[in-house]
């Protein structure tokens, strides 16, 4: 069988995305990394792979793939166990309009590159950053959270879905930066707590992955 190999940054939510997929999936794979914050997503060695010049890039049977969702959804085709919209229509819907709260309006305006664009032609310092980081992250989850049911374990059911995939790699972030208090949001935090029980979204940590014991 053909090799599985995940190029990507550790810290990347669309990375994350990706292993918590391929974890459910029970998908062996090989993780390379791709330093963001060294620029190696713009070296020639990592354009060949894909010319996004973006990580994650997914190698599996034998093709390249090179947008998280994509890899997601290919996964779910290819390997439909289990599976990962339910069979509902309805609720396929809400599954897909959660998962692109934080894939199409969300993610995009706090990504690496958008930031470094910030700071390189509007002159933005740390605090301003921070604080447009801050905005985008408070008013998408304020969506989200009236989205969300108020119990249980999940975004969508009882079963995991596209939308619990993208949504842990996001809170994840907002921890991180810039440490926002998200106890305005108890549904996120109970969901996010349930989700981050289950191994295949444990084993898919960004502080469970290698690179993590290198960090600074």
């Amino acid at each position: 069988m053909t090799e599985t190999i995940l190029y990507g940054y550790w810290r990347s939510s669309a990375t994350y995305r990706v292993r918590i997929a391929l974890n459910l999936k029970g998908v062996a794979y090989e993780t390379v990394g791709v330093h963001l914050l060294k620029d190696e997503q713009s070296q020639p060695a990592h354009l060949a792979r894909h010319p996004s010049g973006r990580v994650p890039i997914l190698e599996i049977d034998g093709q390249r793939i090179g947008q998280s969702m994509a890899m997601v959804d290919y996964l779910d085709e290819t390997r439909p166990e289990p599976p990962l919209l339910p069979r509902d229509a309805f609720l396929r819907a809400r599954v897909r309009d959660l998962k692109d709260q934080v894939v199409a309006d969300l993610h995009p305006l706090n990504n690496t590159s958008t930031l470094a664009r910030l700071r390189s032609q509007f002159g933005a310092d740390d605090a301003a950053i921070a604080a447009w980081y801050a905005y985008w992250i408070v008013r998408g989850f304020k969506v989200l959270e009236q989205m969300l049911p108020n119990a249980g374990d999940f975004c969508v059911g009882n079963a995991v879905t596209l939308a619990d995939i993208v949504l842990v790699p996001q809170v994840a972030n907002a921890r991180r930066y810039p440490k926002i208090d998200l106890n305005q949001f108890p549904n996120i935090l109970r969901v996010d707590a349930a989700l981050r029980q289950i191994e295949a979204f444990a084993k898919a940590a960004p502080e469970n992955q290698p690179e993590a014991r290198e960090a600074p």
